[in-house]
């Protein structure tokens, strides 16, 4: 579809894509001159000041003893700049209300017709401000301490939850994660590929990327029930494959909201279980899978005054968009030619369209990557989907995987994903449990400590490599959405090759060994060999 000339809002942008090669067609009324900016007050920065200001400013003078990152920031408070969101159906129904909107203060999950709601900016009053002026003002609260800027989601609090006040905001500094540059595997495995990048949003507070939507989540709710507005929220709630009740547990456990966790019996790993437990959540465990904890939160959620954190609430979608603008602030506002991400239950590869989106409109950036959603063949709903020619979506009953975190068979955002995946131009795989075990059992041998989830989207890399849908010299980035810790289990059981109905390609067991001198040698020349 060819560029619109004009553009008001996210809601007009996302029913019209735009073509992933277009030039920025989309022309919003911005200043005429961008300007930096410093981090603790938006305030202009001098572009050049005498030896002895620079001195002076060097020295700042450090807030007292008695006084907090937090309670400093309350006495430099940011200019109120004009900026707004509110929820609004996704997508507008066909004869639905096209006024329909929702403050961020309801408490509202659905649209009026049922469908879901998305979080909607006011474009146009950001648009005010340049492309320019949003890169530098981003790139200045990288790496400080100043609240809340030190997050790398609230580094973005404009594109995020632009009117709630830093004093409600509960975060633990979370985001501004590794982007990892993969050259041996990308040299020795993919064929020569020398731009082949790792965005680690595992190595974050709870060991996923999950805490970027759940301290937007988690900062909402204590908004709500603090005065003036002061809901009657009992707690928040959440059914969970494992990462998703270890970020609400903790971000409630450092706000000291309750929260309620239910979890699929005997299907998440141990690392995952004790990380809710550990912070003193509510742990249900349940006879049976996510999609049944599903069901059975949200008819709770009707019932109590229990806030469902589920990406079902669009709010943790905003939270999880930043890891796609801080992918383009570490390739200094260049765009990757593609960036495949694990779906499970499909909102994160909504929500990185959107942060690479919005972007582009507001002239960030000048276009947007392919996006290839990743998932594991034993729970591929939307790989069906796909592969039908987006002809009629089928949930189905996911069947166990390693990757467990995606092993779910009716995901909420599937709508999401579809409008996220046409918009690119992008593409659905799939990995066997075998395929995707190896990948990441290979990128572990070239440094890294991958998730099985991860070993979902470098098994796709791999499949879209050898189809050479993917070119050499194309710059891609693999979202990894855990840290391969919470995963150790399924490691042990593969290099133990304990696995039924698995080579186990890549194992690489410890050898046993007399303690010997002789004895070690022998080991040691034979693995060796060659080498010495």
């Amino acid at each position: 579809m060819a560029a619109t000339a004009h553009a008001s809002s996210m809601s007009f942008l996302l029913s019209h894509p735009q073509p992933r090669s277009a030039a920025p067609g989309i022309h919003l009324p911005l200043r005429p001159a961008a300007r930096r900016v410093r981090c603790a007050t938006d305030a202009a920065v001098p572009t050049a000041q005498p030896a002895a200001a620079a001195a002076a400013a060097s020295t700042k003078h450090r807030r007292a003893a008695d006084e907090n990152i937090r309670e400093e920031a309350a006495r430099h408070p940011a200019p109120k700049q004009g900026l707004s969101a509110w929820y609004e159906p996704f997508p507008p129904a066909p004869n639905g209300d096209p006024n329909e909107r929702y403050s961020l203060d309801e408490i509202v999950y659905r649209s009026s017709s049922g469908g879901l709601l998305d979080v909607r900016h006011d474009m146009e009053a950001l648009a005010r401000f340049s492309g320019a002026y949003w890169r530098d003002l981003f790139d200045s609260r990288v790496g400080r301490t100043t609240w809340p800027y030190g997050s790398g989601v609230w580094s973005k609090k404009e594109f995020v939850l632009p009117e709630i006040d830093p004093d409600h905001i509960v975060s633990l500094f979370e985001g501004n994660s590794n982007l990892f540059w993969a050259e041996r595997l990308g040299r020795d495995h993919l064929g020569g590929m020398n731009d082949l990048w790792v965005k680690h949003c595992g190595i974050s507070h709870t060991g996923s990327f999950k805490d970027l939507g759940m301290t937007v989540l988690v900062s909402q709710v204590n908004r709500l029930r603090r005065a003036p507005l002061s809901r009657p929220i009992a707690g928040v709630g959440c059914a969970s494959t494992g990462d998703t009740s270890a970020a609400l547990s903790a971000y409630c456990a450092a706000a000291g909201i309750p929260a309620i966790v239910f979890l699929p019996a005997n299907r998440i790993s141990l690392e995952q279980l004790i990380q809710p437990i550990a912070n003193g959540a509510t742990v249900l465990s349940l006879d049976t899978d996510f999609d049944g904890c599903m069901r059975l939160i949200r008819e709770v959620t009707a019932e109590l005054p229990i806030y469902l954190a589920n990406s079902l609430n669009s709010l943790r979608l905003e939270g999880q968009k930043t890891a796609a603008i801080e992918i383009l602030q570490q390739f200094d506002w260049e765009v990757p030619d593609w960036v495949i991400v694990p779906g499970g239950n499909l909102g994160n590869i909504y929500a990185f369209y959107k942060g690479f989106e919005m972007c582009r409109v507001l002239g960030l950036v000048d276009r947007v990557p392919r996006l290839v959603c990743a998932q594991a063949a034993n729970a591929n709903p939307l790989y069906s989907y796909y592969k039908s020619g987006w002809t009629e979506f089928q949930p189905q009953v996911a069947k166990p995987t390693f990757a467990s975190a995606i092993q779910i068979g009716d995901p909420v955002s599937v709508d999401r994903a579809v409008v996220a995946l046409k918009a690119t131009n992008g593409i659905v795989e799939e990995a066997t449990e075998e395929e995707l075990m190896n990948a990441m059992s290979l990128a572990d041998r070239t440094g890294m400590f991958a998730c099985p989830h991860t070993g979902v989207a470098l098994a796709a890399l791999f499949k879209l490599r050898d189809q050479r849908v993917i070119g050499a010299n194309e710059r891609v980035v693999v979202v990894s959405t855990a840290h391969g810790l919470k995963f150790s289990q399924s490691k042990i059981d593969y290099h133990d090759s304990k696995i039924e109905d698995m080579a186990c390609k890549y194992a690489n067991p410890p050898v046993s060994v007399k303690a010997d001198f002789g004895a070690v040698m022998d080991v040691l020349k034979r693995r060796l060999k060659g080498k010495l």
